[in-house]
């Protein structure tokens, strides 16, 4: 009986290890608030500018126009965490996509939470990933978050979605759910 034991605790710490490495090199998980810079801070100034009183805009008024292309400026200029460059690293998100073929998606925005980048105005750019998975995925639901295992590196990619500041190599795709542990048991 112990040496089932041990054999059993051998393959939880092999495939444990293997959780937490990827092709050699070790695999962080990390939060969306990782990406940005701990002194980032978004104000209400920054983002819709000193002089605009947006309850007073009406949708067809020449300052709106002005106040978005400003947001947008300034969404798309967000600044990044250059720390994250080259670190293989695990993040949970929602899939926006941008490039494949025949039901299979190859290079996608991943986003933090539904409906970024779809409606206006996107995230930060420190809030959007540039995937690239080269072999393909179909995706289920696009209202499905996923777990994406890969290389982050520092890199601006504008697509008329929105302005991602880090593309990420994916290695690993997985559905979110599968990931979690079972509350119940």
């Amino acid at each position: 009986m112990r040496k089932w034991i041990h054999l059993f605790l051998a393959f939880w710490l092999a495939a444990s290890a293997q959780a937490a490495n990827l092709n050699g090199n070790k695999v962080t998980e990390i939060t969306w608030d990782e990406l940005m810079p701990q002194d980032y801070d978004l104000s209400y100034e920054d983002l819709y500018g000193s002089d605009v009183d947006i309850n007073n805009l009406d949708d067809f008024d020449s300052g709106a126009q002005s106040m978005l292309d400003h947001m947008q400026q300034v969404l798309s200029s967000a600044p990044v965490v250059e720390e994250m460059d080259g670190r293989m690293v695990r993040i949970p998100g929602f899939v926006v996509p941008l490039g494949g073929e025949d039901q299979r998606i190859d290079r996608f925005f991943l986003v933090p939470y539904f409906g970024a980048c779809i409606h206006t105005p996107p995230p930060p750019a420190n809030q959007i990933i540039d995937t690239h998975f080269e072999p393909g995925t179909r995706i289920e639901s696009l209202y499905d978050a996923v777990w994406i295992t890969g290389r982050l590196t520092v890199e601006r990619f504008s697509n008329e979605l929105g302005t991602a500041g880090y593309r990420l190599e994916a290695y690993q795709i997985e559905p979110y759910e599968d990931s979690v542990p079972d509350s119940t048991q």
